[in-house]
């Protein structure tokens, strides 16, 4: 809240003194960490609404929902307004109120879809979000080459999917330029995939793609608040903290150096921290590092929620100058070693034992720690933490829906686009492949018929030849049989006509003997 001498007021410690975050100081980061049921919830809220009272955007995640109702006034909780009477917080200028807020959702269920392209995102987080190991990692960013020097956009994941199968079937082709495509990678990166879309992690991947600058705007005067619903998505934690780390690294690509500001261009929290650095790679952990160091010069400020400063990298947390503490627990070494560190990385106050401090705490009220002009901590003191002025709890979804319909980005993320990209293409460039292929076998099938055509005519002219041949050899034969039969045939009657002739012959030689033997016989007689 703004108190009435217009300053921001986070918290009153003890003797009624202000404390809060110096607008010029806000990109400095900060913390909030706490066990559950500490109070970490109402003081997210506290810290959005006091940047959007002095004009600053806001994006936080809604892991419960109950973020979800800094959009109507608040009043309904006795506990808060008991809190609001007993530290005189109503003429300080505290009044319950209603703050501009843009609801958003990876899913568009709950608010206007967030989308990107896999372009965008990246082989490095994506690679992460799959959880793949270094050669299968490297394998990603082989196929993000292919897709740049082939001109192939990638923006959803059916995009990805055909281009890891392209270069999978192709992998020979894409060896000797590339270097050695492994099938095996290939495979597991598909089956990475289908079950990023089982988690329902397909359906931020596509257009139109989110455009940071609208979670930059302001209305009538105050920070607009954007509140990622993360209800379901925290399930899937991987999903959940890849794209907040995509939301960074965009933040700090896209915004120019800006420098100190006398207040941030917008101020980003991160519920359950603790997610984003669980298993974190090395070499990305590096990177998120560098982001967190130099993104505050382009007047951004991060900060971190969750329940144990442990669970904030060492070399990232030492970058936190704004730090609130609710109580921590101590049941265990383990926690008691946990409420030791928080207590050390504050400036210590003489006043009261911090150590001690930490588990003493009730809910809403937390250690401070703010930065001071020069940016230096204040010393730790022990304080009440101010109600929101919005509604502590959720909306319901037809309230919801009114905030969305009243948004500034009503109806521009609201219905996908699939315009061509690699997918089209490919499978464009593949069915003209196959029908090349199929032209070629049709013009192989119609070679084979007319070669089986012009064998048959051929077997046919043969066959035709043939029986010509057969023909004429029968009647060759059968003119050779006819002579040879009327050669017989004449032999047959020539031989008739000579037996006759020599039967004549002999009759008559016999007639001519008899007649002369009787001649001569009666010749003798006669004698």
């Amino acid at each position: 809240m703004i108190d009435n001498t217009g300053t921001i007021l986070n918290a009153i410690a003890d003797g009624n003194k202000h404390l809060g975050i110096l607008p010029r100081m806000a990109n400095r980061h900060g913390l909030i960490a706490g066990a559950t049921g500490t109070g970490k919830t109402c003081t997210l809220q506290n810290l959005a609404e006091s940047f959007s009272s002095i004009g600053v955007p806001v994006f936080a995640t809604d892991i419960k929902g109950d973020l979800s109702g800094v959009s109507k006034p608040g009043g309904s909780n006795p506990h808060l307004q008991k809190s609001v009477d007993s530290n005189g917080l109503a003429a300080m200028g505290f009044s319950y109120k209603a703050f501009p807020v843009c609801f958003w959702d990876l899913d568009g269920t709950s608010g206007h879809p967030l989308r990107t392209t896999v372009t965008e995102m990246g082989p490095v987080l994506l690679a992460r979000l799959l959880s793949l190991n270094d050669t299968q990692s490297d394998v990603l960013n082989l196929v993000f080459r292919v897709a740049d020097d082939e001109g192939l956009l990638l923006i959803d994941l059916k995009d990805l999917r055909k281009l890891l199968e392209e270069v999978g079937t192709n992998r020979s082709k894409y060896t000797l330029m590339y270097g050695n495509v492994s099938t095996a990678s290939i495979g597991a990166i598909q089956r990475a995939l289908l079950n990023l879309e089982n988690q329902g992690g397909d359906k931020f991947f596509g257009e139109p793609a989110i455009d940071i600058f609208d979670f930059m705007r302001t209305q009538s005067g105050k920070g607009v608040i954007n509140v990622m619903a993360a209800d379901k998505i925290i399930n899937s934690p991987l999903i959940y903290s890849s794209f907040l780390l995509y939301l960074l690294s965009e933040l700090y690509e896209q915004l120019p150096e800006v420098g100190d500001l006398d207040k941030p261009k917008l101020v980003f929290f991160f519920d359950e921290a603790h997610l984003l650095f669980a298993d974190m790679p090395k070499a990305l952990l590096q990177r998120v590092e560098q982001v967190v160091r130099l993104i505050r010069s382009k007047g951004v400020g991060i900060y971190f929620c969750t329940q144990n400063p442990n669970d904030i990298p060492e070399v990232i947390l030492g970058q936190l100058g704004n730090r609130i503490q609710h109580a921590l627990r101590a049941f265990t070494p383990k926690d008691q070693k946990a409420v030791v560190t928080a207590a050390e990385t504050f400036r210590q106050n003489p006043a009261f034992n911090t150590q001690e401090a930490i588990t003493q705490l009730s809910v809403g009220e937390a250690l401070v720690s703010f930065l001071d002009d020069h940016g230096a901590p204040n010393v730790v003191e022990r304080a009440v933490i101010v109600p929101p002025e919005g509604c502590a709890g959720a909306v319901t979804a037809d309230e919801r829906q009114a905030v969305m319909r009243q948004s500034l980005v009503f109806g521009k993320y609201d219905n996908a686009v699939d315009r061509e990209s690699a997918y089209e293409v490919l499978s464009a460039r593949l069915a003209e492949v196959q029908q090349q292929k199929e032209d070629e076998r049709l013009r192989k099938e119609q070679a084979i018929v007319q070669k089986e055509e012009e064998k048959a005519r051929r077997e046919e002219e043969k066959a035709l030849r043939e029986e010509e041949r057969q023909r004429k050899a029968s009647e060759r034969e059968q003119a050779q049989l006819e002579r040879q039969k009327k050669r017989e045939h004449d032999n047959s009657l020539w031989g008739s006509l000579e037996k006759m002739a020599v039967q004549k012959a002999k009759r008559e030689a016999v007639n001519t003997a008899f007649k002369l033997g009787r001649s001569i016989l009666g010749s003798l007689l006669k004698k």
